[in-house]
């Protein structure tokens, strides 16, 4: 007979998945199985409240002249600082521009490695990260056993792999499939991924449509990427996104219809969601890689 831990962790089928993920966006409370998880813990903490003046950076658009479009993304292996690495706006294109910056005092990049691969296995580990918007997470077989095998480096075990995560970026809940690749895959000349310039990547491509849509409003792609490279006071975590571009034979492409822009609601949405969840991040990522990091069961 299969144990509670053995049903909660058990893969679902797609569809099983896609039906669940309405009564997720509800932020149902913890069943029982979950809260005998043995991190459930960090799911009832007390958010911390991001630094008013980060937060209130996100509360006008910067100037796109200052932004940078996805074909310049080798920009952030330069040296120093770019005009925008706080801010958010529609390029003259219409796509949507991101970019975040954290300082981690306590964070390494091997906690970075483990925490984008650990956290997927299960809608527990993905729910514990941000709770006031974090649903749930589902990957397929093929990439379970990827994450679980040994012999794939924390750094590459999302490779090629997707999550299927239930979150709201302050536009309501979505169905968000993240695509995460290589950084070679994702563009970047990999051989200027060097210490002290890049110490930890994450990034990929998705897309995401709200989870009770039933209209025929447009959706778009996003490219991502989370670039953490050495500071003096730790690790720095740079942000990207591009919304409305996506990966095309590996050059980045404008997948908006002519004459339409990425809702100016869902750009600072998903900005001031990125603030607040990497705010969360900082304090919970060296308490919790304390406790469980460095393998992939818990």
């Amino acid at each position: 007979m299969p144990t509670a831990t053995a049903e909660i962790r058990a893969q679902k089928n797609f569809a099983d998945w896609y039906a669940s993920t309405k009564a997720k966006s509800l932020r149902p409370p913890l069943t029982p199985e979950e809260e005998a998880r043995p991190f459930s813990k960090y799911y009832y903490e007390e958010i911390p409240e991001p630094d008013p003046v980060h937060l209130g950076k996100m509360d006008k658009p910067c100037d796109p002249a200052l932004a940078i479009e996805p074909h310049q993304m080798n920009d952030l292996l330069n040296p120093g600082d770019l005009d925008v690495e706080i801010g958010w706006c529609n390029l003259e294109n219409g796509a949507g521009f991101i970019a975040n910056r954290i300082i981690y005092p306590e964070i390494t990049a091997d906690m970075i490695d483990w925490w984008f691969a650990w956290h997927a296995l299960e809608d527990l580990r993905y729910r514990i990260w941000y709770p006031p918007q974090h649903g749930g997470i589902m990957v397929s077989p093929e990439a379970r056993k990827r994450l679980l095998d040994p012999a794939v480096p924390f750094a590459e075990k999302n490779w090629g792999q997707i999550h299927h995560v239930t979150e709201d970026c302050n536009c309501g809940m979505e169905n968000i499939d993240i695509n995460f690749l290589s950084p070679t895959s994702f563009g970047f000349d990999t051989s200027r991924f060097k210490e002290p310039f890049v110490s930890a990547f994450a990034g990929g491509q998705g897309w995401a449509v709200t989870v009770d849509k039933t209209d025929m409003s447009i959706t778009a792609p996003a490219m991502m990427c989370h670039i953490f490279r050495q500071h003096p006071d730790g690790l720095e975590h740079r942000t990207r996104f591009w919304m409305g571009y996506r990966l095309s034979n590996g050059t980045p492409e404008l997948s908006l219809p002519p004459g339409i822009s990425v809702p100016v609601e869902a750009i600072q949405g998903l900005a001031r969601h990125n603030v607040k969840e990497f705010t969360r991040f900082k304090y919970f990522l060296p308490r919790i890689y304390a406790e469980f990091g460095g393998r992939m069961e818990a």
